[in-house]
């Protein structure tokens, strides 16, 4: 077993993300999650997810209950140790250079010498208190029955899980701010969240990613930098070209993604997202920003065609889409053919909230 440490953002979307690089994903607490099993180079790709431990056990969220969890547990390594605690949202008010302390000395009696620079094995102890947030969506995955012993959600918990590190995120989305990439446009979206949503639409290493309205494409630069080979379209020619000196500057390199992976290959081009160049299957996973509250720039369509139309056209290309937008296109979605898999809400600011819809294909 694993304890998923979130970023806070919103769980419920961290969860989902994490279940692109973990199995039997199961909130805990707020900000935390166990997982049977992870896949390490792809925790390193995660937006919401920071960091992934081996469990050694869980208790209340005190420290008496995190000092009994560690006297009784089986440690199997050899080598020097440091311990890091976390409060999250400061909920438990546990004092973490405390339990730092404590916890490092019972690791020195049990034989361990502790080095705090350079570690071996960096033991994280996480406590959480507070209510376990329902999900908005019937369709998500929190919705799931649970095993017993197994905290359900709506109730509120107390929490303590300690784990051996066994993978991070890598925390580099500052590095490509949206005003920072060679080619900026106002709206574009911010790399965490356009890493999340290429995740959950499949995105890694051998996959092929598509955004049939790929702006200035930072849906496909975060694809690329976990490894995926992306496809972008886009209706306007200054936007294809913008997003193909955006791939260009972030993925035409022969050194390895700061996730460890090799970066993918791209091509964009100018394009209807409604009669997209592809054959039956083409891609792995597709992904499109809507247009928020505005007409399509394709003259051809309403906004409402546009979207209708890319729906099904991304249908018939993939197995999976993710599609973002400032409405729910929900009713569109099922005509297209699509199963809905779970709808996230994401408040960008006072005036905007993203809806984010995971889709997908029906079954006869």
């Amino acid at each position: 077993m694993y304890l998923l440490e979130f970023g806070g953002e919103d769980d419920a979307f961290a969860a989902r993300e994490a279940a692109s690089a973990a199995t039997g994903i199961r909130r805990i607490a707020p900000g935390l999650a166990v997982a049977g099993g992870i896949v390490p180079e792809r925790v390193r790709g995660l937006a919401y997810t920071r960091r992934a431990s081996e469990l050694l056990g869980r208790g209340d969220a005190d420290l008496a209950s995190a000092r009994t969890v560690l006297e009784a547990a089986s440690i199997d390594r050899e080598g020097t140790v440091a311990v890091r605690a976390t409060d999250v949202h400061g909920s438990s008010g546990v004092s973490t250079e405390r339990a730092e302390r404590e916890l490092g000395q019972v690791l020195v009696d049990r034989g361990f010498a502790v080095d705090l620079d350079d570690p071996d094995h960096l033991l994280r102890v996480a406590f959480s208190e507070g209510v376990l947030a329902a999900d908005s969506d019937a369709g998500s995955l929190e919705h799931e029955e649970r095993a017993d012993g197994e905290e359900s959600a709506g109730e509120h918990v107390s929490a303590c899980a300690l784990g051996w590190l066994a993978a991070e995120s890598v925390r580099d989305f500052g590095t490509r701010a949206p005003t920072d990439k060679p080619f900026f446009q106002p709206g574009s979206m911010d790399p965490l969240l356009a890493r999340a949503v290429a995740n959950v639409a499949g995105a890694r290493p051998g996959a092929t990613i598509l955004d049939p309205m790929c702006g200035t494409g930072g849906v496909l630069v975060e694809a690329g930098l976990v490894g995926a080979d992306v496809v972008g379209t886009d209706a306007q020619a200054k936007m294809a070209a913008g997003a193909q000196e955006n791939l260009e500057h972030f993925l035409a390199t022969d050194e390895p993604s700061p996730t460890g992976v090799s970066r993918g290959s791209w091509h964009v081009g100018r394009g209807d997202a409604t009669q997209l160049p592809l054959a039956d299957d083409a891609v792995d996973g597709v992904v499109f920003d809507a247009p928020y509250g505005r007409q399509s720039k394709i003259e051809t369509h309403r906004l409402e065609d546009l979207v209708s139309g890319a729906l099904a056209e991304a249908r018939r290309v993939a197995p999976r889409a993710v599609v973002i937008a400032d409405r729910s296109w929900r009713s569109e979605a099922r005509a297209a053919g699509w199963e809905l898999e779970s709808t996230f809400e994401r408040r960008v600011h006072r005036s905007l909230t993203r809806y984010v819809m995971v889709l997908e294909r029906r079954t006869a």
